[in-house]
């Protein structure tokens, strides 16, 4: 088996990196003893190290990457981006490629059910990141209420749930391990239990219904003061792929219509495909008031985010210049052209692939070929929506899930661990052949290191 040590230019790029940067989710007292991969390049469904040496990208460089890497349509859509406008301001500007992408976004965006009096999602404010985009979602919902002269200063969130990492998002969390250090500066929040953390022989199910009533119990005290509700639809995925029913999702709806408050769905993780909807709320026949996207919207090569509005909520904001009612939020790079284009191009060649199906038929082949892995003595629990996969592994000594991994990249394939839970979240571009070889050498390393 290949040592992971590499060669003298991997080795002199790891000493410098040691001694100039500070990665994100990073100890960096085992930096080096857990010898980073130096990625030179990448193509298709693979990362090449500057060694040579080629890997499977298993988890779509942290759940972005859809088509795969140096997608031609993509490539070409950014350069011939770049040879006409590069960057402009949107504060008090536009341009085609932002108005264009906003479209597409509000042409694919999750529909209300036929004869419904529910409200679509009629507008597009652009971001950075996934954690930006929660960042105004959760202003929005603020601001709108207070200038309808609603005083509700609280969100309702979720434990083991994840929205990013800059303050507002964090606040909103409830994974103790990433934000216990920071709540004595965060917002006050209601934080309610998990909806995917089963107990005893609990069905999901019957665990929706237990948190759906200790939500209404909630609301029953507090829903007064409750601006919106935040959730991950169907997965909280950084949380360990904690899985739920569909029937919570639209619990959730129901409540936050009936006390009042806007209903918040971070689609970061899930949106884009992830699940075999386009958007995890479509699996409940829901639609939010604020729905937040990211991660492959420009197909997992910029950063660039969305907020997803009803008129509702837009229209709060409506008032003369002297009200005060504008939405005081944005960014240097606000709906930047090459990421609008990048993002184009990634929804077109979608629709043309037909990749929302692909990516339901990519998760039912990830369920059967796991199978024997879920049945096996090594593996707690396997939880998957779509594509989104987390296989929970019985602990076999210290960093069982990162040693689970890292053979795995001996073995040629990319692999992330949450604790001991091993992500599988492949590119939607991915063939059945290389499917395979993701979860059979997912299997071995499994095999090879939990006892």
């Amino acid at each position: 088996m290949p040592s992971t040590d590499g060669s003298g230019a991997s080795r002199d790029l790891r000493a410098r990196d040691a001694s100039a940067v500070w990665h994100p989710f990073t100890q960096h007292s085992q930096w080096i003893d857990d010898q980073p991969l130096v990625v030179d390049r990448a193509e298709g469904m693979y990362l090449f190290d500057v060694d040579g040496r080629r890997y499977l990208d298993g988890i779509s460089s942290l759940w972005v990457t859809v088509h795969g890497h140096s997608v031609p349509e993509i490539n070409n859509a950014i350069t011939a981006q770049l040879t006409r406008l590069d960057h402009s301001t949107f504060l008090g500007f536009t341009h085609e490629p932002g108005i264009e992408l906003a479209e597409k976004l509000l042409d694919v965006a999750p529909k209300p059910p036929p004869g419904s009096s529910r409200a679509p999602l009629s507008k597009v404010f652009y971001a950075g990141d996934g954690a930006s985009a929660v960042e105004a979602a959760i202003k929005m919902a603020y601001q709108a209420k207070a200038q309808r002269g609603e005083d509700r200063p609280y969100y309702v969130h979720f434990a083991e749930g994840y929205h990013g990492d800059t303050l507002g998002a964090v606040s909103v969390g409830g994974i103790e391990l990433f934000h216990h250090t920071y709540r004595p500066i965060l917002l006050d929040t209601l934080m309610v239990s998990s909806p995917g953390i089963l107990s005893g022989n609990e069905t999901r199910g019957q665990r929706a219904a237990a948190v759906l009533g200790e939500l209404r119990a909630l609301l029953q005290t507090q829903g007064h003061a409750v601006c919106a509700i935040v959730i991950e639809p169907m997965v909280q995925a950084a949380g360990g792929m904690l899985t739920h029913d569909a029937a919570f999702v639209a619990g959730v709806r129901d409540l936050a219509d009936e006390f009042g408050a806007f209903l918040i769905a971070d689609e970061v993780a899930t949106g884009i495909g992830r699940t075999g909807q386009m958007w995890a709320v479509e699996h409940a026949g829901v639609v939010p008031d604020l729905l937040t996207c990211g991660k492959g919207i420009t197909g997992g090569y910029l950063p660039l985010s969305a907020v997803l509005a009803t008129n509702e909520v837009y229209e709060s904001f409506l008032g003369p210049p002297s009200s005060g009612r504008t939405f005081f939020h944005g960014h240097s790079y606000t709906a930047n052209p090459l990421c609008a284009a990048a993002a184009i191009a990634n929804l077109d060649l979608m629709k043309s692939n037909n990749t929302v199906a692909r990516a339901h038929e990519i998760g039912e082949r990830i369920g059967q070929l796991t199978k024997p892995l879920a049945d096996s003595d090594s593996v707690k629990e396997i939880r998957r929506i779509g594509t989104m996969t987390g296989i929970d592994v019985r602990s076999s000594g210290e960093r069982t899930g990162f040693r689970v991994c890292q053979h795995a990249r001996e073995l040629g394939v990319l692999l992330r661990p949450l604790g001991d839970v091993v992500v599988l979240m492949p590119p939607l571009g991915i063939s059945d052949e290389q499917l395979g070889e993701l979860v059979q050498v997912t299997e071995q390393s499994i095999a090879a290191v939990v006892e």
